[in-house]
C-alpha cells in the first residue's frame, strides 16, 4: 500500500508501516463504546475524606517528602490560547463595531480594565492607533481594542500558547500560568532539598517562547519562594503522530505525501513515560488562581498526594508478602477486599480460585501504576466524569471516560450520565515506579481501543482524524485508580478569556 517515500516518512517518524496500517483499518472499523458497570459516585467509586483522614492523609505527604521522596509536576502545556478568545475573533471579522448586547465582547469590553493584561493592551493601542484603550473606548473603537489583543500586531494573543497569556494582577506586576504553575509547586512539590521539579509539554513552534519566559522569571520566584527550581521542556514525539485518512479511509494526501497529525494529548503517555520520578502531579496549564485563592489548592493536593502514599504502602506490602510466600487464604481475601473497597476493583472470576492462582491473580492486578484522581461535584461545569467500566479481561474498574466513549443509544448508560455527581478536573497524583524502584513502562497499560475519530479539513478538503486514547482516559486505562472528592475551589479553569473575570482570577 506506502510508496517507498511514504515507508521513509514513516521511518523519520518512528512509525511502523505495521502501525499506519492498524490505524487505516481503525477508520474503517471505529472505535467501540466502553461498556459501563455503573457511574461513580460518593461511597459508591468516589472517596470523601473525613478531616481526620485529611489530615492523616497531608502528614503522610509530608513524611514522604521530608524522607526524601522523588516528585515531579508534569503539566501539558502544548494548547494555543486561540479558543479562549474565538468570540473576538467573530467580533473582528465582523462588519459592526458594536458588540451584541449580552454577549461576551460585550461584556470583555466594560471591565477590560480588569485584565491582568491591560497595562500590554494600553502599550499595544497607542503604539498602534496613538490612544490608549479608554480612548478607543470613549470614540466606540470597539473593533481596534479587540483586534489590538488577538492579531499579531497587537499582543497576539490568539496566536500564543495559553501558558504564558497574563492571567492574573499582582501589585508588583501580572503572572502567567507558567509562573503560577511555579508558585504551586514550591507550595506543594518542594522536595527535602527544596527542589521542585516541572515538566511542561510544549509545542515545537512555542518552545522558544517558553524557554525565555522561564529564563526570565524561574529566579525571581526561585529566591521569593526559598526553593531552586528544576525545569525541563518536551514535545510530542513524531511517532505518535497518526495517519490523516479520506473519507472513503483511504491514506489522505496533501501535496504528494502522506499527511499525519498531532494524535492529542494521549500521545503524552510517551512523555510521562520519560519522567523519572515515582511521584508525579498531573494537571492543566491553565487550572490556577492566585496567591490569594490557592488555599484549597494546596490542601487538596497534599490530601491527594499523602492518600497516593497510603495506597501505595498498603500495594508495597503486599506485594513484598505475595513475593515471599508470606500469606495464607485469609490474608489473600484481605488483599480482594483492598482491590475492591480501595481501588473499586470487581472481578467474578476470582471465585473458586485456589491460593496459588489467587495470588497470581492479586499480583498482576496490584503491580501496576497508581493514581489517584481528585474529583468534583458537577456544577454545570465541562469535562468527563468518573465511571466503573469494564475491562478487556472481564473486571471492571474506575476509569475517567468522555462523551463520545459511550453509546448515546444505550438508555442505561444515558441514565447514568443523567444522573451523574461529579466531573473530572484533571487533577491527578501517580505513582509510576514498581516496588524496586523502577519505572513502569506505561505505553504498556494502555488501551488502544479507546481512541477517537473526528471530521476534520486541510485547504478546504475533508479529512478523518484520529486521536489516540486520551492521556487520563485510555492511556491510563489498566492502571489503579482511586477517586477522592475535592471541593470545586480547586478547579478553576480558564476556557475563555472572559473567566478570567471570575472572582477565582480576580485576587
Amino acid at each position: 500500500m506506502f510508496r517507498d517515500e511514504d515507508l521513509q516518512l514513516l521511518e523519520q517518524k518512528g512509525i511502523t508501516p505495521e502501525q499506519a496500517q492498524a490505524q487505516l483499518a481503525r477508520f474503517a472499523t471505529g472505535f467501540p463504546y466502553l461498556k459501563i458497570l455503573d457511574v461513580a459516585r460518593t461511597g459508591h467509586g468516589i472517596t470523601a475524606l473525613s478531616e481526620e483522614e485529611q489530615q492523616a492523609a497531608v502528614d503522610r505527604w509530608k513524611k514522604y517528602l521530608a524522607d526524601g521522596g522523588e516528585v515531579c509536576k508534569f503539566v501539558p502545556a502544548s494548547g494555543a490560547a486561540s479558543r479562549m478568545f474565538k468570540a473576538l475573533f467573530e467580533f473582528v471579522d465582523g462588519d459592526t463595531d458594536t458588540p451584541k448586547a449580552g454577549s461576551d465582547v460585550e461584556k470583555l469590553l466594560a471591565d477590560i480594565d480588569k485584565m491582568a493584561f491591560i497595562a500590554d493592551l494600553n502599550e499595544a493601542t497607542k503604539r498602534i492607533h496613538g490612544l490608549d484603550v479608554a480612548a478607543l473606548k470613549a470614540a466606540g473603537r470597539n473593533k481596534d481594542i479587540i483586534a489590538a489583543i488577538i492579531l499579531p500586531e497587537g499582543l497576539n494573543y490568539g496566536n500564543l500558547p495559553k501558558g504564558l497569556l497574563k492571567f492574573h494582577s499582582y501589585p508588583q506586576g501580572s503572572r502567567t500560568p507558567v509562573e503560577e504553575q511555579l508558585v504551586e509547586g514550591a507550595q506543594t512539590a518542594a522536595n527535602s532539598e527544596g527542589v521542585v521539579n516541572l515538566h511542561f509539554t510544549v509545542s515545537a513552534n512555542h518552545r522558544k517562547l517558553f524557554e525565555e519566559k522561564l529564563q526570565e522569571v524561574v529566579p525571581a520566584i526561585g529566591k521569593e519562594r526559598g526553593v531552586k527550581f528544576n525545569v525541563s521542556l518536551s514535545e510530542q514525539k513524531p511517532s505518535t503522530d497518526t495517519i490523516a485518512a479520506n473519507p472513503d479511509n483511504t491514506p489522505f494526501m496533501e501535496d504528494g505525501h502522506l499527511l499525519f497529525r498531532p494524535g492529542g494529548h494521549g500521545a503524552l503517555i510517551q512523555n510521562l513515560n520519560d519522567m523519572d520520578s515515582a511521584v508525579v502531579f498531573i494537571k492543566n496549564i491553565d487550572n490556577v488562581v492566585p496567591d490569594s485563592r490557592r488555599e484549597a489548592t494546596i490542601k487538596y493536593k497534599q490530601v491527594l498526594a499523602g492518600y497516593l502514599m497510603e495506597l501505595h504502602d498498603t500495594v508495597e506490602k503486599y506485594l513484598d508478602d505475595l513475593a515471599t510466600g508470606n500469606y495464607t487464604r485469609g490474608y489473600l481475601q484481605e488483599m480482594v477486599d483492598f482491590l475492591h473497597s480501595r481501588l473499586g476493583i470487581t472481578d467474578r472470576s476470582i471465585d473458586g480460585k485456589n491460593d496459588v492462582d489467587l495470588a497470581v491473580y492479586i499480583h498482576e492486578k496490584l503491580n501496576r501504576p497508581l493514581r489517584v484522581c481528585g474529583m468534583v461535584r458537577n456544577e454545570g461545569e465541562p469535562g468527563g466524569g468518573p465511571f466503573i467500566a469494564y475491562n478487556p479481561d472481564g473486571s471492571a474498574s474506575p476509569q475517567i471516560l468522555e462523551g463520545n466513549q459511550i453509546d448515546p443509544a444505550n438508555e442505561d448508560y444515558a441514565r447514568m450520565l443523567q444522573g451523574a455527581t461529579h466531573f473530572n478536573p484533571v487533577d491527578l497524583v501517580c505513582y509510576i515506579k514498581d516496588r524496586h524502584g523502577r519505572k513502569f513502562d506505561l505505553p504498556k497499560y494502555v488501551d488502544p481501543a479507546t481512541g477517537f475519530i473526528s471530521s476534520k479539513s486541510s485547504h478546504g478538503k475533508e479529512l478523518r482524524a484520529m486521536e489516540l486514547p486520551g492521556l487520563w482516559n485510555g492511556a491510563m486505562s489498566d492502571w489503579n485508580t482511586a477517586f477522592v472528592e475535592v471541593p470545586i475551589d480547586t478547579f478553576n479553569p480558564v476556557k475563555t478569556v472572559n473567566d478570567l473575570l471570575r472572582p477565582a482570577h480576580q485576587g
